[in-house]
């Protein structure tokens, strides 16, 4: 039985689970929790009203957000020849071929997103098991399977995110860090919002924003007021 800690506790106190905020007086009470020795990522939790076992109901992505993430991505990117230029130059973390695979294989995950050039998926797709559980593996859709693998590589650094539909039909995503200013925080949380409301697939029916939830990594959820 997991024990929550008195800081939790504490903060879950001062949030009505019962309730669902405005933006800007759920992050100002987000803000005012008890806080934690670390600069803790804030995530967005969106349940849909889709089915997840029908695929065409999946939704699936990557956008940047306007005010970044306030961390450092670390990018691993499948290219080789002038590509993989690119992709060093661009500042990607990792650049390999076949030999990036197999350290991959191996069990080595220290990234944070892959990128591949589309005749490097033959190495990629043999992967799946390990980057598909993750939320790792690179598909166009995302934008991380690519010909401008420099672009891609580029537009992680400065915030973009993936994101996908769980087993459960809810996409999560970060966006930002506790110690952004306020006004970041919303901008971002807004954008995340709007852009996942555009990919409402056709066969959806009924509300498809069923609930909006913000916490930071460590900290209770707070229900947030969409409008659809």
């Amino acid at each position: 039985m997991v024990v929550a800690s008195k800081r939790y506790r504490k903060a879950a106190e001062k949030v009505d689970r019962k309730r669902i905020y405005p933006v800007k007086e759920a992050v100002s009470l987000l803000k005012s929790l008890p806080p934690t020795k670390f600069d803790e990522t804030v995530e967005v939790a969106i349940h849909l009203g889709i089915d997840p076992k029908k695929s065409d109901q999946l939704v699936r992505g990557a956008v940047s957000l306007p005010k970044g993430l306030g961390k450092s991505v670390k990018v691993a990117v499948f290219a080789d020849g002038t590509r993989a230029e690119d992709a060093k130059n661009a500042g990607a973390d990792f650049v390999g071929a076949e030999d990036l695979a197999k350290k991959i294989t191996d069990g080595w995950t220290d990234f944070d997103v892959v990128i591949a050039a589309p005749d490097m998926m033959k190495h990629v797709g043999k992967l799946g098991k390990v980057l598909g559980p993750q939320g790792k593996m690179p598909s166009p859709k995302s934008g991380t399977v690519t010909p401008d693998v420099g672009q891609a590589v580029r537009e992680f650094k400065a915030g973009k995110v993936e994101f996908r539909t769980d087993a459960g039909g809810s996409v999560h995503a970060p966006v930002g860090k506790r110690s952004f200013q306020n006004d970041d925080l919303e901008t971002n949380i807004l954008s995340f919002v709007d852009h996942i409301r555009h990919l409402r697939p056709a066969s959806s029916k009924g509300i498809f924003l069923r609930k909006v939830v913000i916490s930071s990594a460590m900290g209770p959820g707070i229900g947030l007021e969409i409008h659809q």
